[in-house]
């Protein structure tokens, strides 16, 4: 036998496709239907993730291996200062290798153009710790040990002025933090935050002259460096057990999680970004069942001369099975390509953290598919009215 014959008489027809071509409208809005669904998805868990991922941009900056912290603190928008000698007993455990502790605060930044104000998150440290991850950036804090000069961040929102602009063009900028004047030194980058629109960095004698009725000695983080190839895990809980109950330690990985779980738990921002994208679904699942179902009714004769014809209702499944897959596919991509355009242009309005991430990706990509697939199996029961001798 001819080869070519033999592909050519062997060939699947491709049954699904012809049925869902078959009514170009009802396609398209199909596809449009599914789309949207896979948009609000990505909205809702792209501003999700940004969330959380943008309350611990600062967080991630620091150079140490556990934090010290008060019980009293919730969360960055609200810390509480804890008696500084906490810090400097942890250097009795011979494990720990240095320590630095930070002043944080939320402040008012006066605008120096339009000179209206607005809160924004301050930090004070000693310009001579190495506090951060990037090595730029410390050999920036150099610039902050005359008093008045701060550290300003580059992406803070433009509501606190075209201090960055200003900067690059060789201007003095000034400006004024809870009334007392202060002169920008330097630029640095990270964003901000739902719970911060903007960042400041200064020196600890800096900072203490703009809170004046701050505690003697008092401080709202702790940090600690340990020495190479410690367990942070272990040097955490020997230092809970010797020091007292008015400090908490957490290593840096559950810094970090202290914050998002905040966010996550304490708050009905992350509950309701959640709710969103499952409304996403549901809405999503009424359209393709609707046109699933209404495909399979259209067709009901066809599919009972099938099963005439000897075809087994498993086979027929399969098409609609088929048909919920390829929808799933073509629905998806489009909705990608829209989260991503959209993605860059809230990030360049809110300058959130926001992107496509390959697993919120698959994640939006696995919705669409067991909504598609759900539909379907819904969809298949209509199949069990398909009765060659009720319709013929």
């Amino acid at each position: 036998m001819n080869p070519l014959l033999a592909i050519w008489s062997g060939r699947r027809i491709p049954l699904a496709w012809l049925l869902l071509t078959r009514q170009p409208v009802r396609l398209a809005v199909a596809l449009a239907g599914i789309s949207f669904a896979g948009i609000l998805m990505f909205m809702q868990l792209g501003f999700r993730d940004a969330l959380f991922d943008a309350s611990v941009t600062v967080h991630k900056m620091f150079n140490t291996d556990l934090v010290l912290m008060s019980p009293r603190t919730k969360s960055s928008i609200s810390m509480a200062g804890f008696p500084r000698r906490r810090l400097v007993q942890t250097l009795a455990d011979p494990a720990v290798l240095g320590i630095s502790p930070v002043h944080w605060n939320l402040l008012l930044w006066r605008n120096p153009e339009t000179r209206g104000t607005r809160s924004i998150l301050a930090l004070g440290f000693e310009p001579r710790d190495p506090l951060f991850n990037d090595p730029a950036l410390t050999a920036k804090a150099s610039l902050l040990t005359q008093k008045g000069r701060v550290l300003f961040d580059e992406r803070s929102r433009n509501e606190f002025g075209p201090v960055a602009t200003w900067f690059r063009q060789g201007r003095t900028v000034e400006s004024e933090v809870s009334g007392k004047r202060l002169r920008v030194a330097g630029l640095f980058a990270v964003g901000p935050s739902f719970g911060a629109d903007g960042n400041l960095l200064t020196s600890s004698e800096t900072f203490l002259s703009l809170l004046p009725n701050t505690p003697p000695g008092s401080i709202e983080l702790g940090l600690i460096r340990l020495r190479p190839g410690v367990d942070p895990e272990a040097v955490a809980k020997r230092l809970r057990q010797n020091l007292p109950q008015d400090v908490i330690v957490y290593t840096r990985n559950g810094f970090i999680e202290m914050e998002k779980d905040y966010w996550r738990t304490s708050t009905a921002i992350g509950f309701i970004f959640t709710l969103g994208a499952g409304m996403g679904f549901v809405v999503g699942c009424v359209i393709v069942y609707q046109i699933l179902y209404s495909d399979v009714s259209d067709h009901l004769p066809e599919y009972a001369t099938l099963m005439a014809m000897g075809y087994k209702l498993t086979s027929l499944l399969g098409v609609v099975a088929r048909e919920g897959f390829l929808l799933a596919v073509l629905g998806y991509l489009p909705a990608y390509g829209a989260g991503v355009v959209l993605y860059g242009v809230i990030k360049g309005a809110t300058k959130l953290p926001v992107q496509m991430d390959p697993d919120r990706a698959l994640v939006v990509f696995t919705m669409i598919l067991v909504m598609c697939m759900g539909s379907a199996a819904l969809a298949m029961r209509r199949l069990g009215d398909a009765d060659p001798a009720e319709i013929f």
